[in-house]
This record gives structure tokens, sequence and C-alpha cells, in this order.
């Protein structure tokens, strides 16, 4: 601890290059653009275009009372999302089991994105561990937020999930990939402009779910951390899945 700044975690001041990086981030736009299920191309963006936002949202945790926790503790939320026979007994209606639940429906791990990520992450992204911890729990809790959204895998989800994403983060890199999937929702697709238009006035409302006490959350009741985190009920909307996507539900 600090002892000028007494409760604080200290932590080391950043010296990354935030440097923007236009040209690798429209590179692998185009390559997200011909195939939206590459999950890859994502990171490569986000990490492009985020500039000195990843700071300024570590900083904001490392502040909060959870966040402190969390790097004090040295807690790692991947492995407790991928023990899925301790989810799969938690309470029903509970959020661990609607996570559980929604892995299981669209046959995917916990460790999915973090493979995904792993392979395009260029060295020194993170220059120390509290940063890295911070990173790893955004990435891996990015399931929980479809779940307490509302937003399914799909096309249309994604979108909207990033524009809530935006709204709660500010990322250029997460702003950039929603305003290229706005432009494209065009004919029978449009009115996914709308479910964009709407998960970025939810992110808005909502509690800061960067600082959420995900480990705390998952015994309880799902419809209870809506509440809390000042989340309006889910969506109804028709699901739109890429040729890919849709293959790969039904080939396991």
């Amino acid at each position: 601890m600090s002892a000028a700044n007494p409760g604080q975690l200290e932590v080391a001041r950043s010296t990354r290059d935030h440097s923007i990086r236009l040209g690798e981030a429209w590179q692998a736009m185009k390559q997200l653009m011909a195939n939206p299920d590459d999950t890859e191309k994502v990171f490569v963006i986000i990490q492009a275009l985020s500039g000195k936002s990843g700071e300024k949202q570590f900083q904001r945790f490392a502040a909060s009372e959870t966040g402190r926790q969390v790097l004090a503790e040295k807690r790692d939320l991947l492995a407790v999302l991928s023990d899925r026979d301790a989810l799969r007994s938690l309470p029903a209606g509970s959020l661990g089991r609607a996570y559980a639940d929604f892995m299981d429906q669209e046959q995917i791990s916990a460790d999915g994105l973090a493979d995904a990520s792993e392979g395009q992450r260029p060295a020194g992204v993170f220059e120390d561990e509290h940063r890295d911890r911070f990173g790893r729990r955004m990435r891996d809790s990015h399931d929980l937020w479809h779940v307490l959204t509302g937003y399914n895998r799909d096309l249309v989800g994604e979108a909207s999930l990033l524009a809530f994403t935006f709204a709660q983060t500010r990322n250029p890199g997460v702003g950039f990939i929603v305003l290229m999937a706005y432009l494209r929702a065009k004919g029978e697709m449009v009115y996914g402009r709308r479910m964009i238009r709407d998960g970025y006035r939810r992110g808005r409302k909502a509690g800061w779910l960067p600082a959420s006490d995900w480990e705390g959350f998952l015994a309880r009741p799902l419809a209870e951390v809506r509440r809390e985190l000042g989340l309006s009920a889910p969506p109804t909307y028709t699901q739109v899945r890429s040729e890919e996507g849709v293959a790969a539900l039904v080939s396991q």
C-alpha cells in the first residue's frame, strides 16, 4: 500500500506506447467483414485503436473497491468460469447457472476468447501484472455480459453488445467495429441499427460493469444482479447468424 494514498493499491505508471495504428486496424476490419466469425480480428482492431482508453479504464478499475480486491488477491476469473460443474451446481436462476447454460447452448468454452486473444496479442500489450490481470478479466467476462444484457452471440447480438461495451469503456477500437456494423446493417438487417442504438443507450444507463464482483455475483439470482447493475430487461429480437456460425452450432 502507498503511505500517501491509504487504502489505494499502488500501481506503476504506464510506460506503454499508446499510438493508434490505423492501417493495421483497417486491414483487420476488411478481414472481419469477409468473415464475421473471425474473433481474432476483433482483438487486432481493438488493440490497434485503443489508444489511452485501456489505461483510463484500468486506473478507474484499480481505484474501485472490487478492483483493489481483485488485484491484491490475484483473482483468476477464467479459472472460476472454466469450472462448468461448479457453475451447474449453482441454484436455478442464478447468474452462474445461466452462464453455464449459455455456454452449453452456444457450445463454447470459457477459454475460447483467451485462445483467440493470445494468438493476436503483440508483445508488450500489458507492461505489468496488474494491467494484465485487468485485461484478462475484461476479456473473460465478455460472455457474462452476454448473459446479463440478453444479447446472444449472433451478428445483431454481438453488435449490440459491442455498442453497450463502447458506452461503458469509450474504447475507440470497439467504437470503430460498432460503426462499421451499423453502416452495414441494410435491407432486412436494418432493424439491427435500432438494436445497436438501444445497446448503446443501455450501456450509458447501466452501472460500470468492469468493476463488478463477478465471483460474488455468480451464486446470486440473475434478475437481482441485473437490478443492482441498473440493467433494463433483455430485449426480444430475431437472431441473425452467419453461415459459418450456424454450421458450427449444428455440426456439434
